[in-house]
C-alpha cells in the first residue's frame, strides 16, 4: 500500500532537455524511458546530497510534457517482528568483525530475511504509521513530502552527473546485450580491429567481437581493416559489458552461409540435415528437398556453380562436398563417400561396412583418411572401407580421426542440429569445381594416382575439368 502527500514541484529547461532525451536515444538505442528514469535517479540522489540523510529513500518523478518534477521521501512500514533486537545486532557485529557472518540466501528462514536494523529515515513503525493512514499495514510504503530548495550545490551536481552517466553505460549494455542476443547462431559483418597473439578482435559495428584461436580458421590470415563473415557462437554478459564470440571454424558457419546464397534454404524447400567440416581444408553438406520436383544439390550449386562457389570464396577456397541425403542409412552412407562410388554398404550393430572397387580406394578413404572420416561425422556412423577384389578393410573411420587427434587438429560436425568438434579439406559436389580446383594438367593428375592411393582423379562431363580432390 502507498500513501501520497503533496510534493514540492521542481521545474527543468525542457526544450534543451528533450532535445539532450533524443540525442542519446538515437546515438546510444537506449530508449526513452530507461532515459527518463536515469535522470529521476539522478535527481534523487542529487537531492539526497545536498539535503537528505543517511539511510532515506529518496524519490523522484518526472514529467517529459511538462519539465516539472516531483520528489518525495518513502518510508517502509515495520513492527517489533521485522526489527532486529539489540543481542541480535551484537551477535551480527561479532560474527562480522571475525569475519563469519554467514549470507542469507532464498533458503534460510524467511522471518530472519525479513528482520532490519530499524532507521528512522528508513523506517516507521506502525502504530505510527496508522496515525497518519489508518490503514497501514507491516511492508507498506508511505510517501512524505520534501521541503522546496532553489538548487543543488556543485557536489550533488557532480554526484547526478556521475548517476546519468553510470546508468547511461549500463543501459547502453544491456541494449546491446539485447541486440546482438538476437543474432546468436547467425552471420555478422565484422572488421578486424586488433591482433593479440591468437586472439582476434573484430569491430562488429556498436561492440566487439572475440575470436579465439581455436574459432580461426587454420592457415588464414588475418590484416588489421579486412572485412569477413563470421558466425556469433557465444554472448556472455561481462563486467564492461557484453563479450561476443564469433568463430570461422564452427561447422554452422556453412549452414548459414548456404542460407544466405540458397533462397531454397530460406524459404524451406530445400533443408541442410547434416554438416561434418574440417576448417580450411574440407566440408561434407548432406541436404534434402521438402518439394518433389526440386534438385536439393543443384539448388546449392547453383548455375554454373555460383552459389557453391561464393560460398567457397567466402572460406578462403574451402572444398565442399554437397551430399543428398536420405533416409534410408545405407544409401546415405553410401552418398556420404562421393566422390567415390560405392558397390554396397551394409550396416551393423555399431558400423556399417563399405564395399568399394580398387579403383575407388584412394576416393573413398580419401588423403590420410580424410573423405571416411568426414563422412563419419556427416553420417553418425563408424564406417570401414573394405576393397571388392581383395574382401580386406582397407581403412576404418577410427583409423582416420585417429590421424587427425595425433596431428593436433580439431573435427567439427553438425548433424542432425546437433554440433560435434571436427574438421577437414573440402570437395566441390558440382559445377563450381572447376572453378575452385587447383591448376594441374591431366598428365600430372593421373601420375598422381598411379603413387598413390590417396591421389586425385580427373572427372569429365560435359565438356568441362573437374577434379574431385580427395
Amino acid at each position: 500500500m502507498e500513501r501520497a502527500f503533496l510534493v514540492k514541484t521542481y521545474m527543468i529547461d525542457l526544450k534543451n532537455f528533450i532535445s539532450a532525451v533524443s540525442q542519446i536515444e538515437e546515438e546510444k538505442g537506449i530508449s526513452r524511458e530507461k532515459i527518463l528514469e536515469t535522470v529521476e535517479l539522478a535527481i534523487a540522489a542529487a537531492y539526497k546530497k545536498d539535503y537528505g540523510q543517511r539511510g532515506q529513500i529518496i524519490k523522484a518523478k518526472l514529467d517529459s510534457a511538462t519539465g516539472k518534477f516531483d520528489i518525495w521521501q518513502e518510508k517502509i512500514v515495520v513492527n517489533e517482528d521485522m526489527i532486529k533486537s539489540e543481542e541480535e545486532l551484537e551477535e551480527e557485529a561479532r560474527l562480522r568483525e571475525a569475519g563469519e557472518l554467514p549470507e542469507i540466501n532464498e533458503e534460510d528462514d524467511e522471518d530472519m530475511q525479513k528482520k532490519v536494523r530499524f532507521n528512522e529515515e528508513k523506517h516507521i513503525m506502525v502504530d505510527e504509521a496508522k496515525k497518519i493512514n489508518s490503514k497501514a499495514q507491516p511492508e507498506d510504503v508511505l510517501r512524505f513530502d520534501l521541503d522546496v530548495r532553489e538548487d543543488f550545490g556543485r557536489i550533488a551536481a557532480q554526484t547526478a552527473k556521475q548517476v546519468i552517466i553510470q546508468r547511461i553505460r549500463e543501459a547502453e549494455r544491456e541494449a546491446v546485450f539485447e541486440e546482438y542476443e538476437e543474432k546468436i547462431d547467425s552471420i555478422v559483418s565484422g572488421v578486424v580491429q586488433r591482433i593479440e597473439g591468437n586472439t582476434i578482435f573484430f569491430d562488429l559495428g556498436k561492440t566487439t567481437g572475440i575470436m579465439l584461436a581455436k574459432d580461426r580458421m587454420p592457415r588464414e590470415r588475418y590484416r588489421i581493416g579486412q572485412r569477413m563473415r563470421l558466425y556469433l557462437a557465444e554472448l556472455e554478459q561481462g563486467q564492461r559489458g557484453p563479450q561476443i564470440f564469433v568463430s570461422r571454424s564452427h561447422p554452422k558457419i556453412l549452414s548459414r552461409l548456404f542460407e544466405l546464397e540458397v533462397p531454397e534454404i530460406g524459404t524451406g524447400t530445400v533443408e541442410i540435415k547434416a554438416v561434418a567440416r574440417e576448417a580450411g581444408s574440407r566440408s561434407k553438406i548432406a541436404v534434402m528437398s521438402n518439394e518433389d520436383g526440386v534438385d536439393p544439390i543443384g539448388s546449392c550449386v547453383g548455375q554454373r556453380g555460383t552459389r557453391v562457389t561464393a560460398v567457397i570464396h567466402e572460406l578462403g577456397g574451402e572444398k565442399i562436398d554437397i551430399i543428398e541425403w536420405k533416409q534410408d542409412s545405407e544409401e546415405f552412407i553410401a552418398n556420404s563417400l562421393s566422390p567415390a562410388k560405392v558397390l554396397s554398404a551394409k550396416i551393423g550393430r555399431n558400423r556399417a561396412e563399405v564395399t568399394v572397387a580398387e579403383d575407388q580406394l584412394s576416393l573413398a578413404i580419401g588423403k590420410e583418411g580424410q573423405n571416411v572420416r568426414l563422412a563419419a561425422k556427416l553420417t553418425g556412423w563408424k564406417i570401414d572401407i573394405v576393397s571388392k577384389e581383395t574382401g580386406e578393410v582397407e581403412e576404418t573411420s577410427e583409423e582416420a580421426e585417429q590421424r587427425v587427434e595425433e596431428e593436433g587438429e580439431t573435427v567439427v560436425s553438425e548433424n542432425f542440429k546437433k554440433t560435434e568438434t571436427a574438421e577437414s579439406p573440402k570437395n566441390l559436389g558440382a559445377e563450381a569445381e572447376a572453378e575452385a580446383s587447383v591448376e594441374k594438367t591431366d598428365e600430372d593428375l593421373v601420375g598422381e594416382n598411379k603413387k598413390s592411393k590417396t591421389g586425385t582423379k580427373i572427372k569429365k562431363k560435359k565438356g568441362s575439368v573437374k577434379k574431385l580432390k580427395s
